[in-house]
């Protein structure tokens, strides 16, 4: 669709000539998603639709036990140092934020009084700001009141280098003013398309000031509520054992009506994927259970148990490989993989190549992943509309073994290829999980064939995506040479899931392994480009930027894609949850009922 025809649809819906639901049906038959069309007419300053999930308990309580299953289990409870999913679920059934995304990616009010819009006063006309209401009578778990001055301390508390939030990112670089009580204004460096960052979604929930306030900066990994969270959720903490069991006891006072309706909610953590799904699916011991990582063969002949249903979300995620840029093996300034290092190796782009060629991703989305997981060459997948046409993928022992040969790399007598006195052998790191051990021996199967030695490593899931940075098997510190891990997009909007490779978010020593750049991957290019995007008001060149960002990837094979994964998650037949591929699966746990 050309840039101007676009330009008049989202005129004729701003004007009332032509309705919503007829734009988006426009946009998915030009090719978009449904949350791209909705964040089109966002950019525009179209108000969002309203959910259709209907909520039907009629007084709050009676529900009993809701039973979830974290197989990877929490460590900590404090959103902003969450470097996984595991950890940002664990938090948010007491922490919320202004606001989160719906399946269909719009944005629904949380803390917030309403959604931001041009039409009542919240978008700057300039996009250099947006203003927010609070709701108001709003308590912490505490009773203490929740207010602007939250909300402005939640700015403070990330946006400071010393806290080393893993949230860092969605607030350095704005100010935050407090208007009233009840009302907050988000200023902007420059014009900003994307302004539903801060204090939405998975990076935007809210902790009290009151009991935060003494550990800002470098005391902040002392605060004792970042393992008893006082929140404003509609569950009060009970009782943590990181790595075992979350409990929470229904919020009486929650500002929602009817709201919960379960009394009491156990999170249970460790285990794995399949015994999770069998504990959901086929025994109905549980509820929910999260991250359905099971070969699809598995979760069918669970759901033939009549217990319970798969369900499946489209989402961005990624189930990638990930490539180290520095040298993991060396120690400089008493740092392994220091930014300041190049891999002896993976500097070689033509080892590079070798192994994206090496990885069979049709064979992994067949015989592993099934519904599951979509082969792709794509760092970038959904929305579509950010996804490149550019580039493919293929699998060719041939052309990966002609391509190191031609590149100086020999092989000796025990089968390996070498260089200089270096032989192509990587350390290959990933968490236990049946898929990814089977991903592995795969991708090891046909690196063999071209003269490459992987040892394969795995670690536990909890300790491999653990917040805690004296671990030196976190997935953050990327102590290896090559590793494998699902990459969550949490929002329809690829500014922050692609900033993973931004140079400024480099992950380091310096802050504590927090920054998002795991790889220490730099390229100006890829750089110049993520500020333009950041910046740019116009959507469809906006989007433009970002299929080049995606495609500087491919080309410097930044990170091997493999397959795309949308949120599959085990519900029991009788559960009623509005879940969410652009957010986090309990964003709406509040909405959460059971039917008898």
């Amino acid at each position: 669709m050309k840039e101007q025809d676009l330009r008049k649809l989202i005129g004729k819906v701003k004007s009332g000539r032509m309705s919503r639901r007829g734009f988006i049906q426009r946009m998915i038959g030009a090719g978009l998603t449904m949350p791209m069309a909705s964040m089109l007419l966002m950019h525009a300053g179209v108000a969002n639709a309203q959910s259709k999930f209907t909520y039907k308990p009629t007084k709050r309580g009676g529900g009993g036990t809701l039973k979830l299953l974290m197989w990877q289990a929490p460590t900590l409870l404090n959103p902003h140092f969450a470097t996984g999913t595991k950890d940002q679920y664990a938090a948010r059934v007491f922490y919320e934020p202004l606001a989160g995304w719906d399946a269909e990616g719009n944005l629904v009010a949380n803390l917030a009084a309403e959604i931001p819009s041009a039409k009542n006063g919240g978008l700057a006309k300039d996009g250099m700001s947006v203003t927010w209401k609070l709701k108001k009578n709003v308590q912490w778990h505490d009773g203490k009141p929740f207010t602007a001055d939250d909300v402005v301390f939640n700015w403070e508390y990330a946006a400071d280098p010393a806290t080393a939030a893993t949230t860092i990112g969605s607030y350095k670089d704005v100010k935050v003013e407090k208007v009233d009580s009840h009302t907050v204004k988000v200023i902007f460096q420059k014009p900003t398309p994307f302004w539903a960052d801060a204090f939405v979604g998975v990076r935007g929930m809210i902790i009290p000031k009151h009991h935060f306030e003494a550990y800002k900066g470098d005391k902040s990994r002392d605060a004792p509520a970042n393992l008893k969270p006082i929140g404003t959720g509609c569950y009060k903490f009970v009782d943590f054992k990181p790595g075992d069991l979350l409990t929470g006891a229904a919020n009486m006072n929650y500002h929602e009506p009817n709201r919960p309706f379960f009394d009491t909610m156990e999170m249970k953590g460790g285990g794995d994927a399949v015994s999770a799904a069998r504990a959901v699916l086929q025994t109905g011991e549980y509820d929910y259970a999260w991250n359905m990582q099971v070969e699809d063969e598995i979760l069918k002949r669970l759901e033939a148990g009549g217990k319970g249903r798969v369900s499946i979300s489209p989402a961005g995620g990624l189930e990638m490989l990930l490539l180290q840029n520095a040298d993991p093996w060396t120690e400089v300034d008493g740092e392994r993989a220091n930014p300041k290092t190049k891999h002896p190796i993976l500097s070689d782009m033509a080892v590079r190549r070798a192994l994206n060629m090496l990885v069979d991703r049709k064979s992994i989305q067949d015989h592993i992943y099934g519904r599951t997981g979509n082969a792709t060459r794509n760092f970038l997948n959904n929305p579509p509309t950010f996804r490149s046409k550019n580039v493919k993928w293929e699998y060719d022992l041939d052309k990966a073994n002609k391509t190191l040969e031609a590149a100086g790399w020999k092989k000796g007598s025990d089968g390996i290829r070498a260089k200089d006195g270096k032989k192509l052998k990587f350390v290959f790191q990933t968490s236990v999980n049946a898929p990814r051990q089977k991903c592995q021996q795969v991708i090891k199967q046909a690196c063999q064939k071209a003269g490459i030695d992987l040892e394969l490593k795995s670690v536990v899931a909890s300790v491999f995506f653990s917040s805690d940075v004296a671990n030196p098997d976190t997935y953050t510190k990327f102590y290896a040479d090559l590793e494998m891990y699902n990459t969550t997009m949490t929002q329809p909007d690829p500014e922050i899931f692609i900033n993973q490779f931004a140079s400024w978010e480099m992950c380091s020593k310096e802050n504590k392994w927090q920054g998002r750049d795991i790889s220490r991957f730099v390229n100006a290019e890829f750089d110049a480009a993520h500020k333009s995007a950041q910046a740019e008001l116009d959507p469809v060149k906006r989007a433009a930027l970002f299929i080049r960002m995606n495609e500087i990837l491919v080309e410097n094979v930044a990170t091997i894609p493999i397959v795309n994964r949308p949120i599959v998650a085990a519900l029991g037949n009788k559960l009623r949850a509005p879940l969410t591929g652009w957010d986090n699966d309990v964003f709406l746990l509040k909405d959460w009922y059971r039917e008898a």
